[in-house]
Parts: C-alpha cells; sequence; structure tokens
C-alpha cells in the first residue's frame, strides 16, 4: 500500500488536503487527532506522561517551549502512534493511504512509516492570518524540503487547492 504523508507548518492547509482527500474517498490518518484520542484511551498515559515531564497533564502545551520536556512526550507517545497507524493500516482495503502529521518528516522514528512526502506550503503572512499559533510554533517546525515528493503552494483559493492536489493524485 503506498502511505503519503502529508505535512506543513501550522496554518499551511495539510488538514484541507487531507479533509479533502477523505472526501475523495481516500484513507487519512491524522495523527494530532490520534494521538489525543490515545491520551483518552490508554489506561495510564496521562500519570505517565505527567510523571515524566514532571507536569500536570494540563500543562502539556508547554513542550511547545522546552524541547527536552517535548523529546521525553515523544519518546512515551510516538511508539504509541506508530503501533496505532499500524493497526490502522492493516485494517485498510485501499492501495494507497494518506497520514497527515506536522512533524513526523522530522523525526527518525517515523522513517520507513510512509513512501513519499508532500509538503503543503504557504506564506507565513498568510498561515498566520489562518492561525495565530504560526507565531509560537514556527520555529519548531522545520521542513527539509529536498526529503518532499511533491510541494503545494498554498496561497490561493480553495479550489486552486483541491485543483493541485487533484494534479497530484
Amino acid at each position: 500500500m503506498k502511505t503519503t504523508l502529508i505535512t506543513g507548518g501550522i496554518g499551511s492547509g495539510k488538514s484541507e488536503v487531507c479533509r479533502y482527500l477523505q472526501g475523495r474517498g481516500f484513507p487519512v490518518y491524522d495523527c494530532d487527532s490520534r494521538c489525543k484520542a490515545l491520551y483518552e484511551s490508554v489506561p495510564g498515559l496521562k500519570d505517565r506522561i505527567e510523571s515524566a515531564l514532571g507536569i500536570p497533564f494540563s500543562s502539556l502545551n508547554l513542550i511547545f517551549e522546552d524541547e527536552e520536556k517535548r523529546e521525553t512526550l515523544e519518546s512515551i507517545v510516538f511508539p504509541l502512534l506508530l503501533e496505532d497507524i499500524a493497526a490502522w493500516k492493516s485494517g485498510l482495503s485501499s492501495d494507497r493511504c494518506f497520514i497527515e502529521s506536522a512533524t513526523a518528516a522530522g523525526k527518525p522514528a517515523f522513517d520507513g512509516v510512509y513512501d513519499d512526502v508532500w509538503i503543503v506550503r504557504a506564506r507565513y503572512e498568510t498561515r498566520l492570518g489562518r492561525n495565530p499559533k504560526v507565531a509560537q510554533r514556527d520555529s519548531l517546525q522545520n521542513f527539509d524540503f529536498l526529503k518532499a515528493s511533491r510541494i503545494i503552494d498554498n496561497d490561493g483559493t480553495l479550489d486552486e487547492l483541491y485543483n493541485k492536489t487533484d494534479n497530484l493524485i
């Protein structure tokens, strides 16, 4: 099964590309929403995270300001997420699927999970207008455009984005 990673900075439009792909009938795994589901469904996970990070789970957003805490969280959560992705893929009958993640392309733990990378990008000002968290998180999301199989520029309309996506499919 061909697996494509859809990635890009916050506010770039990667989620919109994935919603469009789902609407076209392609299976899409959203790492952010599945990770949140794992927090709720894996017994003791929140306690384990609190213990390892030394902060209450409700303060988890502090990982965006502390690289060591972010790496610790990733060391706990990524193995669970990778198991979840494998289980999801094993239940698919499609010959193509997509994984949405802002960070997987830069994380060695995800190497081998995907076959190619589509990076969705937009100008900083465009992304900031779409999501004010861009200013806080932009420096945490560095993209190696050399890893990209395809780049989708998304500074235009939704119809333009959908047309670009259709051309890549």
